[in-house]
């Protein structure tokens, strides 16, 4: 019988009932001086306590937000555990925010503390807290120059509030305390109207998450000693969720690796069971696996495509008997090969973030790599559904919904989530929060229909939001927005949709338009923007519009909001050439 997971109080229940059970086990793996070093699960806990003992002693109270401002580290995890043991909301926030995207978040949620971790990180979010002056304390995990802030906000060292003997049974007297509707994080996505929307998840949210994904490697995959390599920003939902919550959940070791660079050493020296990725990771590597057929021999090519004709015979129900010997070749040569390549022991690599491309799977799936395509978004805490490997993997779906969540499609087609899973709103916004949120039912905004199976299909995506390859959320209203700022341009659009970055469609303004440097003044403008966004919110490159956008010529509508489809459907050949320069 497949084991499930215990019904656990809050998150940090969870994680201290695991610790109790692990004891002095590896848990949380960092590479220093060349050498991956752990932290045991013992370990793991004091530094949990002690830190939510220390922030009751600075001054913060139960419901107090802290901002978390660090790279993915065992760190990260440890202060997102005690600020919640300590009853206070964690709010992740990303590494490449700008000082304006983190003066945004501090001063929307109102964050009584942050923690950063490097100098780097510091450098960008120290002129936020000077100019947010709710924040009265900054934690640094390593040695940070605070300049000014120190003046306005006391400075405390990781080291000292880690460390120590604290009152374990007062810390754990406070977490028993906490329910599963208690509010456990506020992760802030972009939104339609462009300033990035706090989205409150809750303990029971992301507990009916890793409830669920261990539902699935129970039953289809066997729940032993886990591994996980973590990658993704640990700020991203799905990385909090799948990538550091449910290996609490699993009682599983986590490495962090240590760069995009350096990933593919890391699979190879720490050889995780399971990993969360996005789409853009599969293309990176695909690509680089074709590089390197090429300059292989012939015998190693024909082996090649014989794994990708069988793999996609198998696939698409074509399997015949009399493959099997070569399939059985293949398994000791090709996928061995391959598998060895991402450690050797790989039950499954999670995909999520972005919609997943078919071929891309079925080229993964053929050389011996297992791996289920999840759907969600950050208001579901975020996974909604998954593929199940026992019930046959259909890439074109997302699979069916985890366990206990309901699911309906609108008359309209729109796709509705009802369950615990569900956020209970956007932080001081109930504007918002009344618009997706209605009689228990969470409008995702997405378009699709469930199939004969059970499964999810997703045809469209009713909202704006562009999803890029690494699964960032981009609000295009706010980039465009400040394009259109500036004087030279009159009119942008930007575009990226499951693409590396973005680029844009640029109307300039009649002044300037048709003039000999209008490309000059029109580069010049963009990159005054890109100094004030972010790395995903970059315009990397653009094209000049042949004319405006008008109502006329069906690229406004009569509000005067652009068409996006129409313009696209005028000018899509043009911005992907973008992609190939």
């Amino acid at each position: 019988m497949a084991r499930q997971l215990e019904p656990f109080q809050n998150l940090v229940d969870m994680f201290l009932t695991r610790a109790r059970e692990k004891g002095d086990s590896p848990f949380l793996w960092a590479k220093r001086q060349g050498k991956w070093q752990p932290i045991t699960w013992a370990e793991a806990r004091r530094q949990v306590i002690a830190l939510a003992a220390s922030l009751k002693t600075i001054g913060l109270q139960p419901g107090d937000r802290v901002m978390l401002v660090s790279e993915n580290r065992p760190e990260w995890l440890i202060a997102d555990l005690g600020i919640m043991a300590a009853g206070c909301v964690t709010v992740p926030t990303y590494s490449t925010n700008t000082t304006r995207d983190h003066a945004h978040v501090l001063g929307n949620s109102g964050a009584k503390a942050v923690i950063v971790s490097t100098q780097k990180l510091a450098n960008a979010l120290v002129p936020a807290v000077l100019f947010e002056s709710s924040c009265g304390h900054i934690i640094e995990i390593e040695d940070v120059d605070t300049g000014q802030a120190s003046d306005a906000a006391q400075v405390d060292r990781w080291s000292d509030l880690v460390s120590g003997t604290p009152d374990e049974a007062a810390v754990e007297q406070q977490v028993m305390q906490m329910q599963r509707s208690d509010l456990a994080c506020i992760i802030y996505t972009s939104g339609t109207g462009g300033a990035p929307r706090g989205v409150m998840q809750h303990h029971g949210a992301i507990l009916h998450n890793v409830a669920g994904a261990t539902d699935i490697i129970s039953t289809d995959f066997g729940w032993g000693d886990e591994v996980f390599l973590s990658f993704l920003p640990a700020s991203h939902a799905l990385e909090h969720t799948g990538g550091q919550m449910f290996p609490v959940g699993l009682g599983a070791q986590i490495y962090y690796a240590e760069s995009l660079e350096k990933l593919a050493a890391n699979l190879e020296e720490t050889r995780p069971t399971m990993m969360i990725v996005v789409p853009r990771l599969f293309e990176m590597l695909r690509t680089r696996i074709l590089k390197g057929l090429e300059s292989s021999g012939a015998v190693s090519q024909y082996l090649f495509r014989q794994a990708m004709k069988i793999g996609r015979e198998k696939y698409e129900g074509r399997f015949k008997p009399w493959s099997l010997p070569m399939d059985r070749l293949l398994e000791v040569t090709v996928r061995r090969k391959v598998r060895a390549k991402v450690g050797g022991r790989t039950k499954a690599w999670v995909s999520g973030g972005a919609p997943l491309n078919a071929e891309v799977g079925i080229f993964f799936q053929s050389l011996g790599i297992t791996f289920v395509q999840g759907y969600g978004q950050t208001e579901a805490a975020p996974v909604i559904s998954c593929n199940r490997p026992a019930a046959g993997i259909q890439l074109e779906s997302v699979g069916p919904p985890l366990k206990d969540t309901e699911v309906r499609i609108a008359e309209d087609g729109e796709i509705l989530v009802r369950g615990e899973l569900v956020m209970h709103g956007y932080w001081r916004n109930p504007e918002e929060t009344a618009r997706v949120l209605k009689d228990g039912w969470l409008h995702t905004g997405d378009v699709g229909h469930i199939d004969d199976k059970g499964r999810i299909v997703i045809t469209d995506r009713k909202k704006d939001i562009i999803v890029n390859d690494k699964g960032d959320n981009i609000s295009p209203q706010r980039v465009e927005g400040m394009l259109t700022l500036q004087p030279e341009i009159a009119q942008a659009m930007v575009y990226g949709e499951r693409k590396p970055h973005l680029v844009g469609l640029l109307v300039p303004d009649p002044e300037i338009a048709g003039k000999p440097d209008v490309q000059k003044r029109l580069s010049a403008a963009v990159d005054r923007v890109n100094s004030e966004m972010s790395v995903t919110e970059k315009v990397r490159r653009f094209v000049v519009a042949d004319a405006p956008f008008t109502i006329e010529n069906e690229q406004l509508t009569p509000s005067m909001k652009i068409r996006r489809h129409m313009i696209q459907a005028t000018y899509a050949g043009r911005l992907e050439t973008l992609y190939r320069r």
